[in-house]
């Protein structure tokens, strides 16, 4: 009987548990390791199993991230369809570690606790721990505690079945330019939440106009991304990707092509809003076109369906039924920040703390990127879990910044810190040491629980210390995760303002600033950034989403402060 396939899937989360369970066990280095294979295998656009049939474990060494110790592994799940370690691990701890994980508020040290306090194995146990009152009797943890784990499974559960958009975005982009490709293809294009940057993903749907629709579903059909056929019609293809997730094909007559994007792009409510503007001006809108009377109006492009209803085009980032029509009929909409405009990134991570390259490496890696400086922001000593450094360390630290920067043509490595705003609203290092850095930059990650008045006041005293220059997400969300801690925005956006800091939008997982609070943000005048929190050479890529997060809440280029060249940049940060 040969081995069970192993799906990529399967194993970016086997990888996934063991690192948790890794961290849990207060093992070092390690969980890194898993991490980061997991992370390179969500970006493969190839099942490991063909790759493997196709040239071996030397394929699997090629892969980005990958050492020897992970080649092996994946070598023996593709060849096995199991993993021996893991399978230990599994029988060592036999509870559902990533799905306990994954809820707000639960580490894999929690989980841990969890599993041989209560027998929690499952995410259903979990809830049933919780409604019977279990988990707040546990030391450390308290009704507090309890009552976040249920809003965490709460938010789980409303975004099932969906995947963060960093997981999806390259995935339908390599699809796209496969199959722009094939002879007689015309356009290709993504649609959908996608194309209008959600944070989260539920299907990917693409459109495309072709000579030789025929000649495109056949291409269509053999990508290696494709796992199964779900349904097939002469211009359209239901499947299911090999990530799981299903999407569409619609091949369209190039007449129809502009008003069917526009229609598929959606949202719902712009789409809405754009029947009833077209009914005004006895006009009819649907995917198949612009009507006048029994009259097609030009609709090939989107442009051109947005100039007939009097409207500037509206970027997709934007489309989601509020004010943005009334904006395009007044020509009010902002110039958005155009992808690839920035020059920095403010917040990295190195192996100094909880990343995984040097300084160095990063610096290389973010200048390949096209930046042309970056700030080390590695964590400070009271993030113990992370390696925080202690200001001897970052003085160290600064003198190895100091002989790189001597070393680098055409970059700077700028001096920073994550540094972490204490319980009381005071920092983590002293206003010597914050002092010798070139950027302040602060966040909060511990004593989440506090309530909303006692937090917002907590961040507004550090956000007047006369030293700092940013503060990192400021919410604390990370998508699909966690909600983030309970803060008045309205208060820390007008604090941001009057104490001259600016306010990050982090490009990761967590996505933080919520759009909302960016457009909120640029209505008083506060000064954003963009960062990618990269821990890895890899995560620079984090930037775009940063970008779209901006694009989504109105930013302009002036709006990003590091859109400037590092002379302008730093001056922007002074305070006032």
């Amino acid at each position: 009987m040969s081995a069970k396939k192993i799906t990529n899937k399967e194993t970016i989360e086997i990888f996934q548990e063991i690192a948790l369970y890794l961290r849990a066990e207060d093992v070092a280095f390690k969980p890194q390791a898993y991490e980061v294979a997991a992370e390179s295998l969500s970006n493969l656009q190839q099942e490991l199993s063909d790759l493997y049939q196709t040239c071996g474990a030397t394929c699997l060494d090629n892969i980005p991230g990958v050492g020897k110790s992970m080649t092996e592994k994946m070598e023996e799940l593709i060849t096995t369809g199991k993993l021996a370690y893991y399978d230990e691990l599994k029988k060592k701890y036999p509870f559902d570690m990533l799905s306990l994980s994954s809820i707000q508020n639960i580490g894999p040290k929690t989980a841990m606790k969890l599993y041989k306090e209560l027998g929690v194995k499952t995410l259903r146990d979990l809830e049933r721990a919780a409604k019977a009152n279990k988990i707040a009797d546990l030391p450390g943890m308290g009704k507090k505690s309890q009552d976040t784990i249920v809003r965490g499974i709460a938010y789980l559960k409303q975004d099932s079945g969906r995947r963060l958009i960093h997981d999806v975005l390259p995935f339908a982009q390599e699809l796209v330019t496969t199959l722009k490709t094939v002879k007689g293809t015309t356009h290709v294009d993504i649609a959908g939440s996608l194309r209008r940057r959600k944070e989260t993903i539920g299907d990917i749907d693409l459109l495309a106009t072709s000579a030789n629709p025929q000649t495109l579903v056949s291409a269509f059909k053999k990508l290696p991304q494709i796992h199964e056929i779900l349904e097939e019609g002469s211009n359209k293809l239901m499947v299911r990707y090999i990530n799981g997730l299903q999407g569409d094909l619609l091949i369209l007559p190039p007449d129809e092509y502009g008003a069917a994007l526009v229609h598929f792009t959606g949202s719902r409510e712009h789409n809405i809003l754009l029947r009833e503007r077209a009914i005004s001006k006895n006009m009819k809108l649907s995917e198949h076109g612009l009507w006048k009377g029994s009259v097609r109006i030009t609709s090939r492009t989107e442009k051109q369906v947005y100039k007939h209803l009097g409207l500037e085009w509206i970027a997709p980032e934007l489309r989601v039924g509020s004010d943005e029509i009334d904006k395009a009929a007044k020509k009010e909409l902002p110039d958005l920040i155009e992808y690839g405009s920035l020059q920095g990134d403010l917040q990295t991570q190195t192996d100094w703390s909880d990343g995984t390259a040097s300084i160095e490496e990063m610096a290389k890696a973010a200048k390949a990127y096209g930046m042309n400086y970056m700030a080390v922001t590695d964590h400070t000593h009271s993030l113990q879990i992370a390696r925080g450094l202690d200001e001897k360390r970052l003085t160290q630290q600064a003198a190895e910044i100091d002989n790189l920067n001597k070393k680098l043509k055409g970059f700077r490595i700028l001096k920073s810190t994550e540094c972490d705003v204490l319980k009381d609203g005071t920092l983590d290092l002293s206003d010597e040491i914050l002092k010798t850095l070139d950027v302040v930059s602060i966040s909060v990650h511990s004593h989440t629980k506090m309530n909303k008045k006692e937090m917002t006041q907590r961040i507004i005293r550090a956000m007047k210390h006369p030293l700092v220059n940013i503060f990192f997400h400021p919410t604390g969300r990370v998508v699909t995760k966690r909600e983030g801690y309970e803060v008045d925005m309205d208060k820390i956006i007008k604090a941001a303002r009057d104490y001259h800091v600016a306010l990050e939008i982090n490009g990761s997982a967590r996505l933080d600033l919520h759009e909302q609070y960016i457009r909120q943000a640029i209505g008083h005048g506060v000064k954003l950034i963009i960062s990618s929190d990269a821990h890895d050479p890899t995560h620079f890529g984090h930037l775009d989403y940063g970008i779209g997060q901006a694009r989504k809440g109105w930013c302009t280029k002036t709006d990003i402060l590091n859109t400037k060249p590092l002379k302008e940049f730093l001056a922007a940060l002074k305070k006032k």
